[in-house]
């Protein structure tokens, strides 16, 4: 399979993606990536010199996701229809959700309880991606408190994955989308 070096770079971001949020970053190795990207090991220090650098393009990837997903909601006039196909989108993923977590989220725990590196940071910065997002629709919608709003529904996705991923049951996500759903609806515009 011939492939562009950008081709083949962002081949490696989408499978070191896929692979931390299964295995988590610490027990991720340079050869689980290379493999799953169906890369040479070799090559992959191309690309990248360190297994962080590639931590560091799941996070990117992770963000270039979230923004093809809100590009695509955007694209519904109202702003409650966009929050609404948020949500749908997280049950979604519930059995992903259930068996793993949150992608960005479990990360950011994870890279959290490093000494060094400043991953961590990178990944408050995926999450705070998805937090302005969120805020803007609020803010459209003419409520009060859009960041705090914010918060609230970014907060019940997070526990809803941390939960759903506890309990390993996906039904979680089912019913607290719901009820994210419900208390959207029940929101009143200024």
């Amino acid at each position: 399979m011939t492939d562009s070096g950008g081709g083949k770079r962002q081949r490696l971001m989408r499978a070191a993606a896929e692979v931390v949020h299964r295995q988590g970053a610490e027990r991720t190795t340079i050869a689980d990536i290379a493999r799953a990207a169906e890369v040479p090991v070799g090559n992959v220090y191309y690309y990248f010199k360190t297994k962080d650098e590639l931590v560091a393009g799941a996070l990117s990837e992770h963000a270039r996701q979230l923004d093809e997903l809100t590009g695509r909601l955007d694209k519904f006039p109202d702003p409650r229809e966009r929050l609404k196909g948020l949500i749908a989108a997280w049950v979604s993923r519930r059995d992903v959700a259930a068996r793993y977590g949150c992608p960005t989220g479990t990360l950011a725990v994870e890279l959290d309880k490093r000494e060094e590196g400043g991953l961590d940071v990178e990944a408050g910065r995926v999450i705070r991606l998805l937090l302005m997002w969120v805020e803007r629709q609020f803010r459209e919608l003419g409520l009060p408190g859009p960041d705090g709003l914010a918060l609230t529904l970014v907060g019940g996705y997070q526990g809803m994955s941390l939960l759903a991923n506890a309990l390993r049951d996906p039904g979680v996500m089912e019913r607290e989308g719901a009820r994210l759903l419900a208390w959207l609806d029940s929101l009143e515009c200024a």
